[in-house]
């Protein structure tokens, strides 16, 4: 049996966007965390295609180091047009024996499902092209596809050349192309700027090749969300609006129960686990791992994070951190990077971690900050307790051990430890080591003056300062 032919894409992104009114590259506006041209090419990779390439201008250097090594890079120095802009592709191209499919770069809900269709059709029809199109109730600002007298699809005719009867037209090019890369090279060198916008036009490649014997070929989209261009913020927004519907009903097929559908947003590389609720106000973006039998939210944000089973975050902030089964987080929690929570702890309201390790059953229930420590199991971190990690030059560590206890209001100075079984008095500033089952004792010894705030208050009263 005869190996399918390597697949070549071509992501035509070298636009400025003007609409956009961004200094941002068009193809690099996220959306749900990701950006367009990402997603573009996710689905090219997962439509089979071996070699993605991204045809660059306006912001070139940013859509390289944001995309990285996995693309091939072409400059369209000049922005002459979609055929001009494939065009710039030719070259690192020549000599290449397969399919290329071409897609505009401002498409981001293409699926690779649909490239894979689309390259299907093109291979069973053995065609020299094939166009992606669809049927619009609106088809304004469309290339319309003429057909001769047999049905077949002959030349598109882009809007600002179409004459009254070809704008009702409504069968549409949607800029998504499967080609024979011999048919395709040489058909580009063809192209001519004669018309209204005085580009070179891919959607002439059609009539080209259908002028030289060969096969064109239409593949119709059924649904044509699936190709929407986004052209300004708005439109940006409506594909962040048509993605999430999507992975929410895969989610929720998945047996993720949400409490609010339309007011969470969770990113394309989220994954979560069964059972899991989903309160409104949620946002759950980048690598972000959620476990079984979690309770995420309202109001929760959490980004490149894993979370175990049977979790609580609530209304809480949780980056690049790690938090273990059974935990629970929040209200008003602030989970930073490089943060580590074992299994069974509480961060209650207000407290903050960061770049700390907590072991299983430590407890910070309120108004803490542990930044740049380590706090071993069983250890119970009072209210108004902070670790003072930053000498005005460098960050230093606190170590904390087992079963310690650490009383409210303590200050701990790094750098500093606490061993096992300490117990640190409230109010206490702690510059020293402390060993285990010793008790701390930072603070002044009080004293108290038998009647004094009566006499206080009746010298306030009189007026005699």
């Amino acid at each position: 049996m005869e190996s399918p032919r390597q697949v070549a894409g071509v992501i035509l992104a070298a636009g400025k966007g003007t609409r956009m009114k961004s200094d941002l590259p068009k193809g690099l506006h996220p959306i749900l965390g990701v950006p367009m041209l990402e997603l573009i090419g996710r689905a090219m990779k997962g439509a089979g295609v071996a070699r993605p390439i991204v045809v660059i201008g306006h912001g070139g250097e940013a859509v390289q180091q944001a995309l990285g090594t996995g693309y091939e890079y072409v400059w369209q120095r000049e922005q002459l047009g979609t055929g001009h802009a494939a065009s710039m592709a030719a070259g690192i191209l020549d000599g290449f024996d397969g399919e290329v499919l071409v897609v505009p770069g401002d498409a981001p809900l293409i699926e690779s499902e649909t490239l894979q269709a689309l390259l299907q059709h093109h291979r069973r029809e053995a065609a020299a092209c094939t166009m992606a199109i669809a049927e619009l109730t609106d088809p304004t600002g469309y290339g319309r596809i003429i057909r001769n007298s047999a049905g077949v699809a002959c030349r598109v005719v882009e809007e600002k050349d179409a004459d009254p009867d070809q704008k009702r037209i409504r069968e549409v090019c949607t800029s998504f192309y499967c080609f024979d890369a011999d048919a395709f090279l040489g058909a580009l060198p063809k192209l001519k700027n004669t018309n209204a916008q005085g580009e070179y036009y891919l959607t002439d490649v059609p009539e080209i090749l259908t002028e030289t014997g060969k096969k064109v070929e239409t593949w119709t989209v059924r649904d044509d969300s699936l190709l929407m261009g986004v052209n300004d913020r708005y439109q940006l927004a409506e594909a962040g609006r048509i993605l999430q519907t999507r992975i929410v009903r895969r989610h929720a097929l998945n047996g993720v129960s949400f409490t609010g559908v339309n007011a969470v947003t969770i990113g394309p590389d989220v994954t979560i686990g069964v059972d899991t609720i989903i309160g409104p106000g949620t946002v759950l973006l980048g690598s972000t791992a959620i476990g079984a039998r979690c309770r995420i939210g309202p109001n929760a944000q959490i980004e490149d994070s894993h979370i175990g089973d049977g979790v609580v975050v609530l209304m809480s902030l949780v980056t690049e951190a790690e938090i273990g089964n059974e935990v629970r987080c929040g209200p008003f929690a602030n989970l930073r990077p490089k943060s580590r929570i074992g299994a069974g702890s509480k961060i209650g309201n207000f407290v903050e971690v960061k770049n700390s390790t907590l072991a299983p059953l430590v407890s910070a229930s309120h108004l803490s900050y542990i930044g740049d420590a380590s706090v071993g199991s069983h250890t119970n971190v009072g209210a108004g307790t902070i670790t003072c990690n930053y000498d005005g030059f460098s960050k230093n560590r606190t170590e904390i051990g087992e079963n310690v206890f650490v009383g409210s209001n303590s200050t701990l100075v790094a750098p500093l430890t606490i061993g096992d079984g300490a117990l640190i008095a409230a109010g206490s500033v702690i510059t020293q080591s402390v060993p285990a089952d010793a008790g701390a004792f930072g603070r002044a010894r009080q004293e108290t003056k038998e009647q004094w705030a009566a006499q206080w208050r009746r010298i306030k009263r009189s007026g005699d300062r």
